[in-house]
């Protein structure tokens, strides 16, 4: 099998698409299946992946997401994925590169796949264009529906894309790599770092992008109310000036960017994971901070629902109810002993997530419409 991998964003930039991909790229290797990378030239130096081909797309710096280049593929973007001669071509949450990979799929004849990976129609809303928002589901729509079948993260965006008109749509669950992050990886030193000296208090964490629709500032009320609180904040972004000065005099600590082993000890060195974004597809760290034995307190958005019960690994709140964030921390710190029985939780929770398995389902995926099947996922 020989897989064509289109993706609007690739390394070396570090967010949650990309990491999914990485996974995805590394378990195909495992299983012998051949892949070509499609995707915008964000580094020159980058032009292949363990020896699989990355083909680069020539494009320009995206002014809302400086973090990204932006442009169409290429005449010789389609000359060399014609020369990879793929089986099936699967799209990465399809938008400008994957648009007109769409048209390579149908000009070579190969089934295409989508998998939804960014809900760019409600972030528009934090860029200030959320008069958008109907004209970036259409473009949306379009692009799903142009793919022989599309994957969603999780139920919500499952119904989601389904209520907007996205014919077919099965689901791809997202999983954990249970020994990166495990509480085994908890230390004194990491926990002194996080919490800025204070390491008997009760430590929050938030691990990701620093931006507008996280809407981390909603967690300051929580450290002003709850008495012995503190929070680590790991990632950098666009909002980091504006949420240093939200912070101004609470007990927080901002750790910048942190990856491999100090990212894991992170995870396990704290409490109580924390996230109140506005808007997500899945949330990736969520399950990875249940896999470090942390109970989990998060916004109703992207897989959620999916993976915290609350009152058993976690709690769960309405986007922007600054009260159930504040509530739902409360309730996990006012009981040292209940809040490590919920991490045990948490941790189980994370063990039945292994990404092998959920891999292992998408490349089925690719054998059935292949085949000409109707996939069973």
């Amino acid at each position: 099998m020989r897989v064509a991998l289109f993706t609007e964003t690739f390394l070396p930039k570090v967010d949650g698409i990309v990491t999914v991909l990485v996974l995805l790229m590394d378990h195909l290797i495992e299983r012998g299946v051949d892949f070509a990378v499609i995707a915008p030239r964000l580094d020159r130096r980058i032009t292949a992946y363990r020896g699989r081909p990355v083909i680069g797309v020539p494009g320009v710096r995206l002014p809302l997401y400086p973090e990204l280049r932006i442009g169409p593929p290429t005449p010789g973007t389609y000359r060399a994925v014609k020369a990879f001669r793929p089986d099936i071509a699967h799209f990465i949450h399809p938008a400008l590169v994957g648009t007109g990979g769409l048209l390579m799929a149908k000009r070579l004849s190969v089934p295409a796949l989508a998998s939804f990976h960014l809900d760019l129609a409600t972030m528009m809303q934090y860029f200030g264009l959320g008069f958008l928002e109907r004209a970036v589901w259409w473009y949306t729509r379009a692009n799903f529906n142009a793919a022989d079948y599309a994957l969603a993260p999780s139920r919500r965006m499952q119904s989601a894309l389904r209520a907007h008109g996205v014919r077919e749509v099965g689901l791809w669950r997202r999983g954990v790599d249970a020994g990166r992050f495990h509480p085994r990886h908890r230390t004194s030193a990491m926990r002194h770092r996080l919490s800025g000296g204070h390491p008997a208090d009760t430590l929050l964490l938030y691990v990701g992008r620093l931006s507008s629709e996280k809407q981390i500032g909603l967690i300051r009320p929580a450290l002003d109310t709850i008495p012995g609180t503190r929070l680590a904040i790991v990632g950098d972004g666009p909002a980091r000036a504006e949420l240093e000065a939200r912070f101004a005099g609470a007990p927080a600590t901002f750790m910048g960017y942190l990856s491999g082993e100090d990212l894991s000890s992170a995870f396990a060195s704290a409490d109580i994971f924390v996230f109140p974004s506005a808007m997500e597809t899945f949330g990736l760290v969520l399950v990875e901070a249940m896999a470090a034995g942390l109970p989990v307190v998060s916004a109703r958005v992207g897989g959620a629902d999916d993976v915290i019960t609350p009152g058993v690994n976690g709690y769960l709140f309405e986007v922007g109810d600054g009260r159930g964030l504040i509530d739902g921390v409360r309730a996990v710190a006012s009981d040292p002993a209940r809040r490590i029985e919920m991490g045990h939780n948490a941790r189980r929770f994370a063990e039945s997530q292994a990404w092998p398995a959920m891999m292992d389902e998408l490349i089925a995926c690719y054998d059935d419409l292949i085949a000409g099947r109707r996939p069973s996922i």
